[in-house]
């Protein structure tokens, strides 16, 4: 990689700054585009926290996050309903 890209822990990066334009727009610096393998056309999801600032996600990376937890809290709830069915078994019918 080109640049002068500091590698932290865990896979993290510092590529450089950059600068906001009139219109808003900035550009990503080459080393983070190579990193995440960003391409032209691409759709980035922007994150934002008034404490710790801007986040770009790619888009494609986040989905696959989303789907992954949207997974386990399906499996935790099947897993609560059988929990609760098995209960309303072994207590028998009221009465």
């Amino acid at each position: 990689m080109a640049g002068k890209m500091i590698e932290g822990p865990d896979g993290r990066y510092i590529v450089g700054t950059v600068k906001i334009g009139e219109k808003g727009q900035i550009v990503i610096p080459k080393d983070a585009r190579d990193l995440l393998d960003l391409q032209p056309g691409d759709t980035l999801l922007v994150l934002v926290d008034r404490k710790q600032g801007i986040a770009l996600v790619d888009n494609e990376r986040f989905r696959n996050f989303a789907n992954g937890v949207l997974a386990v809290q399906e499996t935790a709830q099947d897993t609560a309903q059988e929990a609760a069915r098995d209960t309303a078994q072994e207590e028998g019918p009221e009465g």
